[in-house]
């Protein structure tokens, strides 16, 4: 499964073994770090190629689809990364997540990447139920949902391990005949 994702602000294709090195670097920004990396240790190199073969592996069990975000006019220039991940296909529901590497944030291209993945999730994966999950304190990630259409449901309290501790999260969600409305 090779999707070809694409609009005038990103391309979105799946992860190379080529670039895994680009990838450490740019999630290695401290902003990245802070809300995507959920460890108390730095992200190293074999966190890249360890979480690059994981999602691999998701890929081929139908569960999760990782996409370099890429500049449309330059496939190997990595500006980011997004992803349809906990695919429960018997529930027809997922997630989305994405980050931005520093040189090209604010720029559209997580609400277009996620734009993309929506359309490519509703139409060729049959997903019913979209959700965006991010920290309180993320305020860039709920502008991104909300941009994309999103609908903030909830803050889950303690909801996940983060960084030595709990974390809570704030819940957004799509279904299709939102992003139909968008159109």
């Amino acid at each position: 499964m090779e999707p070809l994702l694409r609009d005038e602000v990103v391309a979105l294709r799946p992860w190379r073994d080529a670039d895994v090195p680009a990838k450490f670097r740019a999630f290695s920004d401290p902003e990245t770090e802070r809300f995507s990396w959920p460890e108390i240790q730095a992200y190293t190199k074999q966190d890249a190629w360890a979480t690059h073969h994981a999602h691999k592996q998701a890929w081929e069990d139908g569960t999760g689809a990782e996409f370099a975000c890429v500049d449309p006019q330059a496939d190997e220039r990595i500006i980011g990364g997004a992803s349809v991940y906990d695919i429960e296909h018997a529930w027809a529901r997922a997630s989305v997540g994405y980050w931005v590497a520093p040189q090209a944030r604010r720029q559209g291209v997580a609400t277009h990447a996620v734009l993309l993945l929506a359309r490519w999730a509703f139409d060729e994966l049959g997903i019913k139920r979209l959700q965006i999950t991010c920290g309180p304190d993320n305020a860039a990630s709920q502008r991104v949902a909300e941009r994309a259409g999103f609908t903030r449901e909830a803050l889950l309290r303690s909801h996940i391990p983060f960084k030595g501790g709990r974390r809570d999260t704030v819940v957004f969600s799509l279904l299709p005949h939102e992003l139909e409305n968008r159109t």
